[in-house]
């Protein structure tokens, strides 16, 4: 990983200046930086020219070096390398008085993290417990790492199969008796864009964890829907243990919307619903978050892992 170190190198995608960006500016937004003008600059001096090499393959040659001696990168690795350019660097607190975090990528590692702090300060609970990190959520959660895979499913029926119960009834019966919150993140009502929000059903930094019973779009178009007797349960030993919460939609109804992996597992038949933390600037390259909702995130997975009993 390059960027998380003050002195590794940084790069750079161009853009035109506005003095020469009318054309620019009269594109939709969507259009105004288009996939295929996202190259990235990442050199510019030469190496040491050869008698045998081309004048414009010197700051190519130049970089390959580099990537060879720092990193032991050939040229013919990047057929299968996977790249991924992001705003690294560390994440900082935010305000004067400290009570928030910028950083990238907060949706979902801070959903990611919290978790798993929560399972490993777990000390036997009364149900077996599992915190399951997958990807590729924001692209339809394909993939062999992705929640569509069977990864969690042939998983369990290993143990299973393991513990004497190798029959596919058992593994069913297992799936359907599970309980799960599926930690995502959630939109943080923003006073500067209060009218695509509805104050209040909104989610809010400093309230705690925040449910979202169903996500989807115009209404609950392609989301699950959490039933309230679950909701219910959850209610009951997060007021017991005096973990703030609160409930939210994502947006207005007829704004937008958006969903994430819980209709996956309630597939099976599972007790879910979506829990996790509220932020501002969701997808841009720094988001925002507060530090007393990542804490009550953490009390709020190990209290349901702690004492969440099964529904069924």
């Amino acid at each position: 990983m390059c960027g998380e170190n003050a002195e590794d190198p940084v790069f750079a995608i161009t853009d035109i200046l506005p003095h020469l960006g009318k054309p620019q500016m009269e594109k939709p937004a969507p259009k105004i930086i288009e996939g295929e003008n996202l190259d990235l600059l990442i050199g510019s001096e030469p190496c040491e020219k050869k008698e045998d090499s081309e004048e414009k393959e010197l700051i190519r040659n130049n970089i390959l070096n580099i990537l060879k001696d720092k990193y032991g990168i050939e040229e013919e690795d990047f057929l299968s390398a996977e790249l991924e350019v992001v705003p690294s660097g560390k994440a900082r607190e935010l305000g004067f008085d400290r009570s928030m975090i910028i950083g990238y990528g907060q949706d979902d590692r801070i959903c990611a993290f919290t978790s798993l702090f929560a399972m490993l300060e777990t000390e036997a609970p009364k149900r077996t417990a599992c915190c399951l990190l997958v990807d590729k959520e924001e692209i339809g959660s394909m993939g062999a790492s992705g929640m569509q895979s069977r990864f969690f499913e042939n998983m369990t029926a290993e143990v299973l199969s393991l513990l004497g119960y190798p029959q596919a009834i058992s593994l069913r019966r297992t799936l359907a008796n599970s309980t799960m919150l599926s930690s995502d993140v959630s939109a943080g009502l923003d006073p500067l864009y209060a009218d695509v929000f509805e104050g209040k059903n909104s989610a809010y930094l400093g309230k705690g964890v925040v449910f979202n019973k169903y996500t989807g779009a115009a209404g609950k178009a392609g989301s699950s829907d959490a039933n309230p007797e679950y909701i219910a349960a959850i209610r009951n030993i997060l007021d017991n243990n005096n973990v703030s919460f609160h409930t939210a939609e994502l947006g207005k109804v007829d704004v937008g919307g958006g969903g994430t992996i819980a209709y996956i597992m309630a597939n099976y038949g599972m007790e879910v619903i979506d829990c996790g933390l509220p932020i501002l600037c969701m997808h841009a390259p720094m988001e925002i978050s507060s530090k007393a909702d990542v804490h009550e995130a953490v009390r709020a997975y190990k209290t349901f892992l702690r004492e969440m009993k099964k529904m069924h």
